[in-house]
């Protein structure tokens, strides 16, 4: 029987190889989902057919996709960044609906600003309580030595369910028929669509923030210094490195990023708050950032992926009856394959010397 046996490569994977490993991954994922289907009683070849037309086979199709992969995408550029300094920022959710909830406050209290100053208050508003609720788990990390992990995981469940107090209850729309919804946005506090399209101009903010994200981090002191750190804390605090004030920082702007995302869900897509926002776009971010290696330009690429996932599944729930579950099992499978591929980057298997 041949034993094998893992060593570290000398030199990681270069580029070719790392997409080699990267497709693989996804073949894998997609393999095992039309098993799936399958067992389930679909047509493997016309289940996975049917997701890909519904994500990307009409114009319709492929504009819903960029919709949706638009929060995806700040909400997963935010987590990247906290990724980055090893700091494991599960609460985008929450910072999401913080933001939502910031920007809506501006607009409810403030509907006859002009465009040009409400959006850019509302925007505002939106990152500062995303901020706020990202702080908060880092003062406690730092402070009372708590576990990030769990903090942001759990104020993600606070923050949903302030969100639902305020439009049950004081922000409610007295001429919604009974349903959980704020009055709707004035014409001044919507992003409009580019064109005649239906993607809103949160595309274009993407595009610039994923931009300046991607120098930061490339060219600033604070960038370097987040990534040293975020590669080997002990050598990050003998160097002087202001490490703890790092960890606040990547926090702050993870949750401004997701706050963000939360600002465009509430004024382009919906222009209102109501409990319908909170589709899981934050936990979905976490699979893209790891997707994607944390990489900006990457991040976006799988961001429409993943947001062509959930639209070609509606697709198969229509056609095929298959369970909206499913949509969740192919991206925990994604994740799964991409990050046990990702050992091959750089590790290899041998044959084991008896």
């Amino acid at each position: 029987m041949l034993r094998m046996r893992i060593t570290k490569r000398q030199e990681p994977l270069g580029i070719g190889g790392s997409c080699f490993v990267l497709l693989t991954a996804l073949s894998l994922s997609l393999l095992v989902s039309a098993v799936l289907l399958y067992l389930g009683g679909t047509s493997p070849i016309r289940g996975i057919s049917v997701l890909f037309q519904g994500a990307f086979g009409s114009r319709y199709a492929l504009e819903d996709s960029i919709l949706k992969a638009i929060p995806i995408f700040l909400c997963a550029l935010g987590v990247a960044v906290a990724f980055r300094l090893k700091i494991w920022n599960i609460g985008a959710e929450g910072q999401f609906a913080l933001g939502a909830i910031g920007a809506t406050w501006i607009a409810l209290s403030f509907p006859a600003w002009p465009k040009f100053i409400l959006l850019p208050a509302m925007i505002g508003m939106a990152m500062a309580a995303g901020g706020l609720w990202g702080l908060i788990p880092a003062l406690l990390r730092q402070k009372l030595r708590t576990n990030e992990i769990i903090v942001t995981l759990m104020m993600n469940y606070i923050a949903i369910l302030f969100l639902d107090f305020l439009v049950y209850g004081v922000w409610k729309d007295p001429t919604s028929f009974g349903f959980p919804m704020t009055p709707g946005f004035s014409e001044q506090a919507i992003v409009g669509k580019i064109g005649a399209t239906a993607v809103n101009w949160g595309l274009v903010h993407c595009l610039v923030l994923g931009t300046l994200v991607f120098f930061f981090f490339r060219f600033t002191r604070i960038g370097f210094e987040i990534k040293a750190s975020g590669d080997n804390v002990r050598a990050a605090r003998y160097a002087g490195l202001p490490y703890d004030r790092l960890v606040m920082l990547v926090m702050v702007m993870s949750g401004a990023l997701a706050g963000w995302a939360g600002f465009l869900e509430a004024s382009a897509t919906v222009n209102r708050l109501q409990p319908s926002i909170m589709v899981g776009y934050g936990y979905t971010a976490i699979v893209v950032a790891w997707l994607a290696r944390l990489h900006p330009l990457s991040i976006g690429i799988a961001a429409v992926l993943l947001a062509g996932l959930r639209v070609g599944v509606e697709s198969l729930q229509l056609d095929l009856q298959v369970p909206a579950a499913f949509g969740g099992i192919i991206e925990g499978l994604i994740l799964l394959t991409v990050l046990a591929g990702g050992l091959f980057t750089h590790y290899r298997l041998v044959p084991r010397k008896h």
